[in-house]
């Protein structure tokens, strides 16, 4: 009797142990979009473990800059950019069928602009592309097998700035707003962000009530994140190196805080790129190009107006983009010109970021997680 009860105690325990070696060695999928006119090759793969190791770096798909990245609902399908020669005027996205260790092409279509340089998929399998090049946002729509639509509309934005960059339109993001019926997209080029919603019987973009807010002159907007309370969204400027509160009410959006990005006496040339909320809405991250840092702010949970906590190097050059883990413990940094990937520790009490290890690859601006 003793010794079944002992044999079935060493039993569970062994379950236990390997159900725990699992859980410690468990690792998150993650893809990479790159600049191939930087020496890439196309869209990567690698895995990140839970104490921040990289692992298994690996090619997994060949096409020309697949300079952002966005997935399907479901998990099984992965969209990218395509951004074309400079002396050509449009450019394409493209779609994926995601394999345990490769993508398979599934489809390519024309984005409805040139240099797509965002794109976003939402649980209906609508896809929005930002043009850069003539500020369009171009909709298609991802069917059940993977493959795009032709594009069914092209929305154009309209307006200039005072900034010799702000001449005519310059899409730089689309983004469906978590639980509400609207699109949201920063123009660099016009200064705004503009609000849209998607007529599903038409299968076309419409202005909603209000179109459009204006930031501060010259400022650029480039990136947005949004709170979690669903009433404050932050644009990163590129062009002024702030980032900007946009607080909705009932009777629409409006401005609120406005704070640097940079640390006081810094001269240099700056361009911010990415912007990220930690989901539990109490810290928001940016980044610098030019001073090379992510900038890191503690959100007042009832104003929403920013403290700023610190600056952390990149430890490299030009970081574009870069992500929050699943489990938010980490956080990746892209930095295109030195061509690493730089990953640090997150504290999730204080918001403080630390230097782990960091992997070499050519130019890379995208990192885009599977779960």
């Amino acid at each position: 009797m003793y010794f079944y009860v002992f044999l079935i105690a060493m039993l569970a325990g062994a379950d236990q142990f390997q159900f725990d070696g699992l859980a410690k060695n468990q690792t998150r999928t993650f893809y990479i979009g790159t600049y191939t006119d930087d020496g890439a090759k196309g869209i990567y793969r690698c895995h990140l473990t839970r104490e921040g190791n990289l692992q298994g770096l690996k090619l997994v798909a060949e096409t020309t800059n697949p300079s952002y990245l966005a997935m399907s609902g479901d998990g099984k399908y992965l969209v990218s950019t395509v951004e074309v020669n400079e002396e050509e005027t449009g450019g394409y996205i493209e779609s994926w069928l995601i394999h345990p260790d490769s993508l398979e092409f599934l489809s390519r279509r024309t984005s409805g602009g040139g240099h797509p340089c965002y794109v976003a998929v939402n649980e209906e399998g609508y896809v929005l592309t930002a043009n850069y090049t003539g500020g369009t946002v171009g909709l298609h729509q991802l069917g059940k097998d993977g493959e795009l639509s032709e594009i069914m509309d092209a929305w154009q934005h309209v307006g200039s700035g005072p900034h010799p960059r702000q001449d005519g339109p310059h899409a730089h993001t689309c983004r469906f707003w978590p639980g509400k019926d609207l699109v949201v997209t920063a123009d660099l080029g016009t200064n705004d962000l503009w609000f849209m919603q998607i007529d599903q019987k038409a299968d076309k973009l419409i202005p909603s009530d209000p179109e459009k807010l204006a930031m501060a002159p010259g400022a650029g907007p480039r990136h947005v994140a949004f709170h979690p309370n669903g009433n404050w969204i932050y644009a990163i400027n590129e062009l002024n190196s702030t980032v900007t509160q946009v607080i909705r009410t009932e009777q629409g959006y409006h401005t609120g805080q406005s704070v640097s990005t940079l640390p006081a006496g810094f001269s240099g040339d700056n361009y911010c790129a990415d912007i990220h909320l930690s989901s539990d809405g109490k810290f928001l991250y940016g980044s610098n190009r030019g001073h090379h840092s992510i900038v890191t702010y503690r959100i007042d949970p009832e104003s929403g107006n920013l403290e700023t906590i610190g600056f952390t190097p990149v430890r490299g050059d030009w970081p574009r983009n870069f992500t929050l883990s699943p489990d938010e413990n980490h956080l990746l940094v892209a930095n295109r010109r030195s061509g690493n990937i730089v990953v640090f520790q997150r504290n999730t009490e204080t918001g403080t970021l630390t230097y782990l290890r960091e992997i070499e690859l050519p130019g890379p601006v995208c990192i885009l997680f599977a779960e």
